[in-house]
């Protein structure tokens, strides 16, 4: 399978009509003052970070089932992460996860990733699960817990975690704790909080100078009637206790529904505390769905924040993008194929917002213009423009056909487990 020549030959196949989709699209943003070719460049900088959880096939409390050719091993999901960014041009970083995907020579898959082009993004902790071997249990808690012990035991886990990061070259230590109670007078409350802060301090004070910590929040699950770390305003509480290399991670499926996403990332632009994102959708909870798949407009709006706050250089605003999803019925590889693109297309939707106009309709008080000046760009088909990227990358204009035409899963199958593989119905 030669990657390479199929990306070629898909993008030949369409060369007519995204020719003639390309040149219409840049006459119609010429006509709103806007330059396509820039935001092909522009849209060509975007990056996100690959976890290295969604190589495999997710499951649910009722069961797994798993698909042919999923990786072994980590050493195998760099090789298929790889094959995301050859073709998106736009994942050349891996997030992972500690303990389930703990190299056992970190020099060892830092020169295996580096080798297919790839480098580490933020390492990510474990202290809600129990491991094989594990002195004290986290049924009760990890650094909320009420026995010392335990919260001994899980600050020396994230500073394990932190040490195979430096190992691979990461940045970054992400935190998220599932601490909390499931029934009232279970847990105090206040108390409960304050020993995560000091978990974590011992944690920030052990990070490299040049590293930073990320506070993941989420409302419930699996505590049910009060998360310790539970929403924003608990996360930037910790995040501004720590000190300035500590931040908050937004999780896009950890909110309660109908929350309003985009004024919770503005809030923690304005506080200077936007550490990142896990991209991906939900409909009821923390559903890890395929980014876009279910509220691609809010994904549109959350992307207007980011690109507002770099358009007028908000100080410090630098957020790393991560994508946290669990493929249970789609092929992860095209799930992320999907995401990435989705990603890209609501970025550069984005870029196309017309920032003065939409600020005389602000400040004049004009709300259906203000709304419009939003729609016009959220409903403009920037696939050329995105596709166009990719390209001029070298990656494909259509990820997901180039890759079932390379057979990448059929061969990954043959290699992996021997099993046959049926691909699903062509593009």
């Amino acid at each position: 399978m030669n990657l390479s020549e199929h990306i070629e030959q898909t993008n030949r196949t369409d060369e007519a009509l995204f020719r003639r989709d390309y040149e219409h699209l840049g006459e119609q943003l010429a006509r709103r003052g806007l330059d396509l070719e820039a935001l092909v460049t522009e849209v060509a900088r975007f990056e996100v970070a690959i976890p290295s959880w969604a190589l495999t096939t997710g499951g649910t409390r009722f069961g797994r089932f798993p698909g042919p050719g999923e990786p072994r091993d980590v050493f195998e999901k760099m090789e298929d992460i790889a094959v995301i960014h050859r073709l998106t041009v736009a994942a050349p970083r891996v997030s992972l996860h500690i303990p389930w995907d703990e190299p056992g020579d970190p020099a060892a898959l830092r020169d295996h990733a580096a080798a297919l082009g790839l480098g580490f993004d933020a390492v990510n902790s474990n202290t809600f699960q129990d491991q094989p071997g594990q002195a004290h249990s986290y049924k009760f808690g990890s650094l909320a817990h009420t026995d010392p012990a335990v919260r001994a035991q899980a600050v020396a886990h994230n500073l394990h975690v932190v040490e195979v990061g430096r190992a691979l070259g990461s940045r970054a230590l992400t935190v998220w704790l599932a601490d909390g109670s499931n029934y009232p007078g279970q847990m105090h409350l206040r108390r409960s909080f304050e020993r995560v802060l000091d978990g974590l301090r011992q944690i920030y004070d052990g990070l490299p100078e040049d590293w930073h910590l990320f506070t993941e929040h989420k409302p419930y699950e699996p505590a049910f009637y009060a998360t310790v770390v539970q929403d924003w305003g608990s996360s930037l509480m910790l995040a501004q206790a720590l000190g300035p290399r500590a931040a908050c991670l937004v999780d896009l499926g950890h909110h309660l529904p109908n929350t309003n996403i985009e004024l919770v990332v503005a809030r923690l632009i304005t506080a200077g505390r936007l550490g990142g994102f896990h991209f991906n959708d939900s409909k009821y909870g923390d559903d890890d769905l395929t980014a876009g798949s279910i509220k691609p407009y809010q994904l549109f709006l959350v992307f207007h924040e980011l690109v507002t706050a770099a358009r007028e250089q908000v100080p410090g605003f630098d957020p790393a993008y991560m994508i946290d999803q669990s493929h249970n019925l789609k092929d992860p590889i095209e799930a992320l194929l999907q995401t990435v693109d989705q990603l890209q297309r609501a970025y550069a939707k984005a870029l196309l917002v017309d920032h003065e106009a939409l600020a005389h309709y602000q400040e004049t008080n004009d709300v259906l213009m203000a709304e419009m000046t939003l729609k016009a760009a959220f409903e403009t088909d920037v696939g050329p423009l995105v596709a166009a990227a990719r390209a001029r990358g070298g990656g494909a204009r259509n990820p997901v056909a180039a890759f079932r035409a390379a057979g990448y899963r059929a061969a990954r199958s043959r290699e992996r487990a021997g099993s046959v593989y049926v691909p699903p119905q062509s593009l």
